[in-house]
């Protein structure tokens, strides 16, 4: 499924406009696309490494934020280009423990405006139980 959400990201953009996609943000957190519903819902999952822990053992909540954003930004290019993340509200509702092997972020459309695409993400860990929500905003990009 990854490579052809991405083939199909790549036939959107025009090849000279200088966007590397996946991007390498994604690559180095060894995103993985899960599922795709056609102008709904992007789920990726992540894996979740020792090296993303804070002093108590936890994934660090900008590394949790960074998959959340590594999901709504393909989702937004799908749905239409160009945009950007211009706002990020993460609730932090239970850490994400060094137990846990990855965290699986769904990216869902609330609402797509002349100007914006509105968005909520949830981040599970792998028994499924909520440990992040999230709402977005992307912003159509003109020139």
């Amino acid at each position: 499924m990854g490579n052809e959400l991405f083939t199909l990201l790549k036939k959107k953009i025009p090849e000279d406009a200088g966007i590397v996609i996946p991007p390498r943000i994604f690559e180095d957190m060894e995103g993985e696309l899960v599922e795709y519903v056609d102008g709904l819902s992007l789920t990726v999952r992540f894996p979740v490494k020792e090296r993303y822990q804070n002093p108590y053992g936890f994934v660090q909540g900008g590394i949790v934020v960074a998959a959340v954003d590594n999901t709504i930004g393909p989702l937004s290019f799908l749905l239409a280009l160009p945009s950007v993340t211009s706002q990020l509200n993460a609730t932090f509702i239970r850490p994400i423990g060094p137990d846990q092997k990855y965290i699986t972020v769904k990216a869902t459309v609330i609402e797509k405006t002349k100007k914006n695409i509105h968005l909520q993400a949830d981040v599970v860990n792998e028994s499924g139980k909520l440990c992040v929500k999230c709402f977005a905003s992307c912003t159509f990009v003109s020139e």
